[in-house]
């Protein structure tokens, strides 16, 4: 009976609470704390700073604003008012756009594949193909992080970004294909990663409307947190001395008229620098910065403030292979929605349909009513390099991935293959292509139309399957490494032989969790913001 005396002063109590942080929450586009860099003053003062507001970024500034003043720094604009990002049918046309402003800056790794950098609030969640899949309960326990915590970060991203998509026919069609395939059981619909076959979330609505990392400022404090668009930071600035580690406490970032301004950190302990920039802009940053191989710094004339070799190291990206099977039946544009996961095999299989599918490989009009399925290697073991071509934050860097350099990734590639030719001839899929179709003739098809810019061979039937994985090989943009846990940074993630600075991204991973990066990502972001906090 006692405990009724409490409940009108508990619930005045979660009243407050709500009251506060309701009160200090804004809704997208946030027009009180997101401006153009142009309207920064010359120097202001933060208890963290974190540079990229993308995936991560969002999350964790998010995360650190209800206790101290953020500034998030973001090299793009808003997605709110770009309707080719906001809108799934702009998908395509937001990944081929190559101006100056683009939210998806294109590069080509020395191995010839065509790749994309996120340019916009919200990072690659903005523009890339919208599926969502937790990592598995072994990619955590691998990692070391707090399962409950990991849990309960995850939840706190779904409940403002994610939502169950509906299937389209074919799309059914090429999840039934897969467990006719061996890819089973038919797992339905779950964030979480089994073996099998299963519809994913997506950050896509109903309507067609994208949700993206940008939405989650939606918890962030607007009177604790400011964000400059537009502004790409140019160097980390550090204190030295000979008997001391070297300590950041700035940034120095230009805005889009070509004006400098500096972010300095408050005077306190655990006052930090966060690069949240991606698996191309930290270790770049770092380099430019002067953290990173001193040979390389030297060569491009860059005061040297720590020589750190692994910095640009350990760079992967999952190779992809597939077939575009133009169909007798319409197929609807629509992004990954079903994906088979084999992890005995080592490979995870998604499709695309209509102008997403084809798109992305020819310009070909008759090519439209086609389905793309493909396989991923997941975990390559084939790894590559990060290397400063300029001095210059917003040229990219080259970056080199040696897909296919360890011939157990080529194994697993010629046994996805095998996978997908059964998902193609299945009884499931056979309305979707046409009755006299082989896959054979596919494959000469994919042939045709890869863009990668590498040595091209013909193929002389199964017996060369390997070659046609390195002469097809595309990306999902998945690409992750330089910066990783044990090589740059401490499993707290701050760099090593540094203080008052971390990297927070999917440049501190070994390999890619999960059939998608991107629900981890967000994760880690939250994730590591209140672990933050509570350090």
């Amino acid at each position: 009976m006692a405990f009724k005396k409490w409940v009108p002063i508990v619930a005045a109590y979660l009243g407050i609470i709500f009251f506060n942080v309701s009160s200090s929450a804004e809704k997208a586009p946030y027009p009180s704390f997101t401006k153009d860099a142009t309207l920064a003053t010359k120097t202001e003062f933060f208890d963290y700073i974190i540079v990229g507001g993308g995936t991560a970024g969002c999350a964790l500034a998010a995360t650190l604003s209800t206790s101290t003043k953020v500034l998030l720094l973001e090299r793009g604009g808003l997605p709110y008012n770009n309707p080719n990002v906001t809108h799934v049918e702009g998908f395509l046309s937001t990944l081929l756009d190559t101006s100056p402003r683009s939210a998806a800056q294109q590069f080509v790794s020395t191995d010839g594949v065509s790749n994309i950098r996120a340019r916009i609030l919200g990072g690659g969640s903005a523009i890339n193909g919208g599926f969502y899949s937790r990592a598995s309960g072994e990619y955590v326990q691998e990692v070391g992080w707090y399962p409950r915590l990991v849990n309960e970060s995850y939840e706190w991203v779904e409940r403002k970004v994610v939502f169950r998509p509906q299937l389209l026919r074919w799309q059914a069609a090429v999840r039934d294909g897969l467990v006719e395939a061996g890819v089973s059981p038919n797992n339905g619909f779950t964030y979480e990663h089994l073996q099998g076959t299963k519809i994913g979330g997506s950050i896509i609505d109903d309507n067609s409307y994208r949700h993206s990392a940008a939405d989650l400022l939606e918890y962030a404090d607007q009177t604790m947190i400011t964000v400059y668009l537009h502004a790409t930071v140019h160097q980390i600035m550090f204190n030295t001395s000979p008997e001391q580690k070297p300590k950041a406490y700035g940034v120095v970032f230009r805005d889009s008229n070509g004006t400098n301004h500096t972010a300095l950190l408050n005077n306190n302990t655990s006052s930090e620098i966060i690069l949240s920039a991606g698996a191309l802009g930290s270790p770049q940053l770092l380099m430019l910065s002067g953290i990173g191989p001193a040979h390389q710094l030297k060569a491009h004339d860059i005061n040297l403030v720590l020589d750190h070799p692994m910095v640009g190291q350990g760079m992967s990206d999952n190779p992809v292979n597939g077939v575009l099977i133009p169909s007798p039946r319409p197929i609807e544009n629509s992004l990954v929605k079903v994906v088979g996961i084999t992890d005995d095999v080592g490979c995870y299989f998604e499709e695309l349909g209509g102008l997403f599918g084809s798109g992305l490989l020819s310009n070909n009009q008759s090519l439209i009513q086609s389905t793309l399925v493909g396989g991923k290697v997941a975990r390559p073991i084939s790894t590559g390099y990060l290397e400063l071509r300029s001095k210059d934050p917003d040229e990219n860097p080259s970056v080199t991935f040696n897909y296919f350099h360890d011939p157990r990734d080529l194994e697993r590639c010629v046994k996805g293959m095998e996978i997908v030719r059964r998902v193609v001839e299945s009884k499931a899929f056979s309305e979707y292509r046409y009755p006299f179709t082989t896959f054979e003739s596919l494959m000469e098809l994919m042939l045709e139309l890869s863009g990668n810019r590498t040595t091209m061979h013909r193929i002389t039937g199964v017996d060369s399957w390997e070659q046609f994985c390195k002469d097809t090989v595309i990306t999902e943009w998945h690409y992750h490494g330089g910066c990783q846990v044990g090589r740059v940074v401490d499993p707290d993630y701050r760099v090593m032989g540094v203080e008052s600075l971390r990297v927070i991204d999917g440049s501190t991973f070994y390999n890619s969790p999960g059939t998608n990066p991107q629900a981890t990502v967000m994760m880690l972001g939250r994730y590591m913001g209140q672990q933050i906090l509570q350090q």
